[in-house]
């Protein structure tokens, strides 16, 4: 088997956007640029409200005279409804795409089926490859060893890699806070897009104060949702976790103040550490660890 992981993302939907306009509707709609994106080329997006926060995050795919998007099952309806509301008169077929599974893989190039979509996840080298799979393929096809949804969960939280719905709550974080500008998430220099003078403003002038970033204990974390606190002041909240690592949604200049006085960051009744993930480019206070 190697040194390739694969596992089926089964809280996945694919939605088919098609048909002459397919490219520049989606273009003026969502936060990356997919101008440039080849047959088979993919990017990492989302899609705004005009007051710059997160509707939908999802995976964007060029794929014969369209686009395939990966998305969160449970949101694969809304987005499709939110897309067609835009429309208008664009010559644009927005479609469910039942023939189609998505997966994951980390580790070595798994192995291509045929009629597969393959693609180097955008946000981050670490976590592998994404791929649109035909319905009847099957997992042993790519020639990896079978992992769980958990494994690749664990994953992307030992990276820092947070996901909508999981690490932050749609409709009410902004790009920066939810790390698109440190993932590839987002074009500066696209031109426009819904939410995008919101979004470009903050960029320019550093006003994001809240970040997702990893967090540690020396004991299990508590569920999803608890509140991350310094000295009994609510600072932030915990999101994804597995066994004593997670991902917590964190105001860092309150974090900063925190830590620089001696007061120790707590969830529930464990001790918490912020680290720093490798990949981020923005300011951090000196007190949150490499």
């Amino acid at each position: 088997m190697g040194q390739c992981h694969a596992v089926l993302l089964v809280d996945r939907a694919v939605l088919r956007v098609k048909g002459e306009d397919a490219r520049k509707f989606l273009q003026g709609l969502i936060t990356s640029d997919i101008n440039a994106l080849a047959d088979g080329g993919a990017a990492h997006a989302g899609l705004l409200n005009p007051q710059g926060k997160i509707l939908f995050d999802f995976f964007v795919a060029a794929a014969g005279n369209g686009f395939l998007i990966d998305i969160a099952k449970d949101m694969a309806g809304e987005l499709k409804q939110r897309l067609g509301f835009y429309r208008l008169r664009a010559a644009v077929e927005i479609v469910d795409e039942t023939g189609w599974q998505v997966a994951a893989t980390w580790g070595e190039h798994p192995h291509e089926p045929e009629g597969a979509i393959v693609y180097a996840d955008p946000r981050l080298t670490e976590l592998g490859y994404r791929l649109f799979l035909p319905a009847d393929a099957e997992l042993a096809m790519l020639g990896c060893a079978g992992a769980e949804e958990q494994d690749y969960h664990a994953r992307r939280i030992r990276l820092g890699v947070p996901e909508g719905g999981r690490d932050y709550a749609f409709g009410d974080a902004f790009p920066h806070e939810a790390l698109f500008d440190q993932l590839h998430g987002v074009d500066f220099t696209k031109g426009c897009f819904i939410g995008q003078e919101v979004v470009s403003r903050m960029e320019h002038r550093g006003t994001a104060r809240k970040r997702i970033l990893p967090v540690e204990s020396s004991n299990p974390l508590p569920p999803p949702g608890t509140s991350v606190e310094a000295a009994g002041v609510a600072i932030g909240t915990l999101g994804s976790v597995h066994g004593k690592t997670g991902l917590a949604l964190i105001r860092l200049d309150r974090a900063g103040e925190a830590l620089a006085r001696g007061a120790v960051l707590t969830a529930g009744d464990v001790k918490l550490t912020l680290r720093r993930p490798a990949f981020v480019r923005f300011e951090m206070p000196e007190t949150i660890s490499a």
